[in-house]
C-alpha cells in the first residue's frame, strides 16, 4: 500500500489529512518530531511526502533542498505562502507540486494522485489471479481467451485492474476519460461502462461490476479456477 509522510506543525490540519488519506486507503505517517525530519523520513522511505513550509526549526524549503539531494520521491509542499515567488522557489528547489493553504481534501487528493502517476514507471500489465490487462496491445484475456479494448475500455479496465475491490467513483473514472481533443459528459462513462461489462461478459465474467448509485462502481475481479 502506498506510504505517505506528512511534515506539518499544525496538528488538527494533519490529523485531518491523514484520516481523509486513509479512508482513500492510503498509508498515512506522521512526522511528529520536527527537529528529526530527515532521519524519520529516510528510515520510513515514504512513496510521497506532504511538506509544510512553516515549520518551527528548519523551513520547508531547507528541507526540500536537501531532501531531493539524498532520494527522489515525490514531495508536495503545503503552504500558506501563496506569493508566485514562493511558489516558483519550492519547485525550482525540487518539489513536484505546491498546494496554497486553505485548500480542499478533494484537491490534495488529486494532487497526490497525480503525482504519483507520474512517479510510477508505466506497467506493461496487470494481473488479478488469471485476469491480464496487456497496456501494450489494449487486450483483456481470462483462462487463455482474450478480447480487444478500445481506447476507452481501456483506460477505464486500467483504473479498475489497479483498484480492485474499491469504491471508484464516476468523477474520477471520466477525469481518466478526459481528452483535450474529445468532450467527455456522464454519458460518454455510462455508454463506455456498459461496453465493458460487454467485454468481460465474452470473457465469461459475469457481474464483476456493482454499481454504487450516485457514487461510482466497485469492480470484484473472478476468483481464479
Amino acid at each position: 500500500m502506498t506510504k505517505i509522510a506528512i511534515v506539518e506543525d499544525d496538528i488538527m490540519l494533519k490529523k485531518y489529512i491523514k484520516e481523509y488519506l486513509e479512508a482513500d486507503h492510503y498509508t498515512v505517517y506522521l512526522i511528529d518530531e520536527l527537529g528529526d525530519v530527515l532521519t524519520q523520513i529516510e528510515e520510513l522511505q515514504p512513496d510521497l511526502i506532504l511538506l509544510d513550509i512553516n515549520l518551527p526549526q528548519y523551513d520547508g524549503f531547507f528541507y526540500t533542498k536537501i531532501l531531493r539531494k539524498r532520494m527522489a520521491t515525490p514531495l508536495i509542499i503545503l503552504s500558506a505562502r501563496s506569493d508566485e515567488s514562493e511558489q516558483i522557489r519550492g519547485i525550482t528547489q525540487g518539489a513536484d507540486d505546491y498546494i496554497t493553504k486553505p485548500f480542499s481534501m478533494g484537491i490534495l487528493l488529486a494532487k497526490i494522485e497525480a503525482v504519483l502517476r507520474r512517479a510510477t514507471p508505466q506497467t506493461a500489465q496487470f494481473t488479478i489471479d488469471n485476469l491480464i490487462l496487456n497496456c501494450d496491445k489494449m487486450v483483456l484475456s481470462y483462462n487463455a481467451k482474450e478480447v480487444e479494448l478500445s481506447k476507452n475500455e481501456f483506460k477505464l479496465m486500467k483504473v479498475f485492474m489497479q483498484k480492485p475491490n474499491t469504491v471508484i467513483t464516476r468523477e474520477d473514472l471520466l477525469s481518466e476519460l478526459w481528452d483535450d481533443g474529445h468532450f467527455v459528459d456522464d454519458n460518454t462513462l455510462s455508454v463506455n461502462m456498459t461496453r465493458l461489462k460487454q467485454r468481460l461478459k465474452d470473457l465469461h465474467i459475469i457481474d464483476a461490476f456493482v454499481t454504487k448509485r450516485g457514487i461510482g462502481y466497485v469492480f470484484t475481479p473472478p476468483m481464479a479456477g
